[in-house]
């Protein structure tokens, strides 16, 4: 094969180079920043490895799975595309490559039992928002089990790691408010002690026992309710002079009305408040002739009625979480026909989020902190670099502007800092 090509439409030739060049140099940060935090040494503690001495540990499939798709990759066969630069990309840090059916054999292997033992270690340490997907053989098969847990709590090490993602691998025929108390009580677990938590849910953890749950000291709720029967009776029982405007948290004026009562369910210890919303039906027919639509809050907040609708309505932030990880981190679809091998895949998934949101809450500026993935990977990870040999050691030689390489040289601080 030749090599250079003649100029075409550009007056310029291209020519192949055997250079030692990446267009992912900025990688470098995320994999000092997973070594400081001992991620690696503790995913070949909980996971299974070879049964000989030549095979490839753990982290090897982890860390390839890993820096793909921070890299972009969407499926097992972008794994390629390391591979093709794994003459650099070892040098900063990329010990393996497997190739994508070694990967795929390896994530059968390890079955159910490596998806639950890695379940604690790909949580990032941590859970504040718990996002759970219902998914069947690599396809989304129900609606997110929509939670927000929030945590307030002076404490640096949970500051580190606030914003990680938790997660339950499921089958998609489940009811999502199935063991919803469970996994909540799961992302509860690695917080610190002295902390309160706030909890808001759809109406999947509309359940006496979430309620029992959080309305205990130091915990809170808000809860979308289920409009049944007796919900529906409590709403009718309403005085018209109960009812008051509602606006918004800018103190726009709106459509809709809102209205409180004290409402109790089989089961729940204690009644709790049940803040009403309503607006006039604008497709009434012959079977539900309502006057009104209504939306519902089971709460145990002390604010204004208002005030809780409006706090309860911030958690469809957590829409947004689900995008980044499934859009953003490729999380979309699962590679394998296997339920456990693909529940394996999803939690490497998350912990590749968890790394990113650490990412992001430890290097400065602060206005990364609320950047997406693809723009991370774009200002970030996409910077040519060249490797070359200098008295003995190697040296990763950036192509960025004075911004970036200044964002470089603080994150390396900032991992330095964390393994001392």
């Amino acid at each position: 094969m030749e090599g250079s090509l003649p100029q075409l439409i550009l007056s310029i030739k291209l020519e192949r180079s055997s250079e030692r060049l990446t267009s992912l140099g900025g990688l470098v940060v995320l994999e000092e920043l997973a070594r400081a935090v001992g991620l690696w040494e503790e995913v070949d503690r909980v996971l299974e490895g070879p049964k000989s001495g030549r095979g490839y540990q753990p982290h090897e499939f982890v860390q390839g799975l890993v820096w793909m798709l921070h890299a972009g990759g969407r499926r097992r066969e972008d794994l390629r595309e390391l591979r093709a630069e794994h003459e650099v990309l070892g040098a900063l840090g990329l010990e393996a490559v497997p190739d994508a059916g070694t990967v795929g054999d390896w994530l059968r292997r390890q079955g159910r039992a490596g998806a639950e033992a890695g379940d604690a270690v790909f949580r990032g340490g941590g859970s504040d928002p718990g996002c759970g997907y219902n998914r069947d053989r690599g396809r989304e098969a129900g609606r997110p089990v929509d939670l927000t847990i929030t945590c307030k709590v002076t404490c640096p090490w949970w500051d580190m790691w606030t914003g990680c993602a938790g997660h339950e691998f499921r089958e998609g025929n489940r009811s999502p408010g199935a063991g919803i108390l469970a996994f909540a009580q799961s992302c509860e677990a690695p917080l610190p002690a002295r902390k309160r938590i706030d909890f808001r849910s759809d109406s999947a953890a509309y359940q006496a026992k979430v309620i029992n749950h959080y309305r205990q000291p130091g915990r809170s709720f808000s809860i979308t309710a289920d409009l049944h029967g007796a919900v529906k009776r409590e709403m009718g029982n309403l005085p018209e002079t109960a009812w008051q405007p509602y606006r918004t948290a800018e103190g726009l004026a709106t459509d809709r009305e809102i209205a409180e009562t004290v409402h109790s369910m089989k089961g729940t210890e204690q009644a709790f408040r049940l803040i009403v919303l309503r607006w006039s039906n604008p497709q009434p027919n012959l079977f539900e002739a309502d006057r009104y639509c209504y939306h519902a809050v089971a709460a145990n907040r002390e604010e204004p009625a208002s005030v809780v609708i409006w706090k309860h309505h911030q958690r469809g932030e957590s829409e947004n979480w689900h995008k980044e990880l499934k859009v953003g981190l490729g999380m979309e679809q699962m590679p394998c026909g296997q339920f456990e091998a693909n529940a394996l895949y999803f939690a490497i998934g998350v912990l590749a989020y968890n790394l990113a949101q650490l990412l992001k809450r430890q290097v400065p500026p602060a206005s990364y902190r609320t950047v997406t993935v693809a723009t991370l990977r774009w200002k970030g990870y996409r910077l040519a670099g060249k490797l070359v040999r200098h008295a003995r050691g190697w040296r990763l030689q950036i192509k960025a502007d004075l911004e970036k390489w200044g964002l470089l040289q603080s994150a390396r601080v900032c991992c330095a800092t964390l393994r001392t």
